[in-house]
C-alpha cells in the first residue's frame, strides 16, 4: 500500500488514498504505523474517501487506534493533497466528517495550495453535548481539581470534545503527567482533549496540547478554535478579530464570530511518501 506522510503545523498522520488502497483494518493500521521507533511514526492514520453526501470523506484514526469524529489539521492537508495529487480542480471543496461536512477554501499560486481555510463550524458550549457531566448547562471558567491542584476549565465542543484551562505559561508544565489526568477524568465520560493555555495579548495566544488517544501533538487544529471560543466567552478576546495560537509546531490562525462560528486557517504540508505490506 501506498502512504503519503503529511502534517499541519506538526500535526503528521499517515494519509492513505482509498480511491486506490482498501484499509481492511484502520484501527489496527494506526497502531501498528504510528509508532515512532519501529515503524512511519505519526500522530494517527487518515483516510481520503469518496463521499455520497461531500466532494470528499474523512476518517481518522489515534494512535491507541481510536476514531477521531474531526481535525482541523488532518482536514488542511486533505484539501492540499485532492488538489496537488489532481483528484479535484475545485479550490472550494467540501469534505464529509464524522462531526459533519465542513468547507475547505484552497489558497492556490502556480498550482500549489499555500495555505488552507476550513469552516469548522460552530463552537458548542452545552454540557451534554460536549459530553460533561455537571449540574451546569455549561461550564465556563469552572474549577476543577486535577492531580491535587485546582484549574479553572471551559468545555468546549468542536465536533470532538474539549476543555481548555487558562495557565500563567506553558513551556514547563509536567503534560505526561496531568494530561492523561485530565483525559481520563470521571466528568468526562468519552475522554477529552486538553488545551493549555498562555495570554500573550488579545490576538496572541499560546497553546500545548493533550489529544485524547495520541498524547501531547506538535498541533491540534480542533483545539486551536476550542481556545479561541474558549477565550471569546471569557472575554479574553473579542468575537471578530483573527486570533493567531502559537503552537510548537507552528502558528494556526482562528476567527470566532459573535455566535461562535469559527473560521481556521493554516499551512499543510507533504513529508514524504513511502510503501508498506
Amino acid at each position: 500500500m501506498k502512504f503519503t506522510k503529511m502534517h499541519g503545523a506538526g500535526n503528521d498522520y499517515i494519509y492513505f488514498n482509498c480511491f486506490e488502497e482498501k484499509i481492511e483494518d484502520p484501527k489496527a493500521l494506526s497502531i501498528r504505523l504510528s509508532d515512532r521507533h519501529f515503524s512511519v511514526g505519526g500522530d494517527g492514520i487518515v483516510l481520503i474517501m469518496p463521499s455520497d453526501v461531500a466532494d470528499f470523506r474523512m476518517r481518522m484514526f489515534n494512535t491507541d487506534g481510536s476514531e477521531g469524529r474531526m481535525c482541523g489539521n488532518a482536514s488542511r492537508c486533505i484539501g492540499k493533497y485532492v488538489y496537488e495529487k489532481g483528484l479535484t480542480d475545485k479550490t472550494v471543496v467540501t469534505l464529509e466528517t464524522l462531526a459533519g461536512i465542513k468547507t475547505l477554501k484552497l489558497d492556490v499560486k502556480d498550482g500549489v495550495v499555500e495555505s488552507v481555510c476550513v469552516d469548522m463550524g460552530k463552537a458548542e458550549f452545552e454540557s451534554s453535548k460536549i459530553p460533561v457531566i455537571s449540574d451546569k448547562s455549561e461550564v465556563i471558567n469552572e474549577p476543577l481539581e486535577i492531580g491535587g491542584k485546582e484549574y479553572h476549565v471551559t468545555c468546549v465542543s468542536m465536533g470532538n470534545p474539549h476543555c481548555v484551562t487558562f495557565v500563567d505559561e506553558v513551556k514547563n508544565l509536567e503534560l505526561m503527567k496531568i494530561g492523561v489526568l485530565f483525559e481520563n477524568n470521571e466528568i468526562f465520560p468519552e475522554r477529552v482533549n486538553t488545551e493549555f493555555i498562555r495570554v500573550i495579548d488579545q490576538k496572541t495566544l499560546e497553546m500545548r496540547v493533550w489529544e485524547r488517544g495520541s498524547g501531547e501533538t506538535l498541533a491540534c487544529g480542533t483545539g486551536a478554535c476550542a481556545s479561541v471560543a474558549a477565550a471569546v466567552r471569557n472575554g479574553i478576546c473579542k468575537a471578530g478579530d483573527e486570533i493567531t495560537v502559537k503552537l510548537f509546531g507552528g502558528d494556526l490562525f482562528i476567527t470566532c464570530s459573535e455566535d461562535f462560528s469559527i473560521q481556521m486557517r493554516g499551512g499543510a504540508e507533504f513529508a514524504f511518501e513511502g510503501y508498506i505490506d
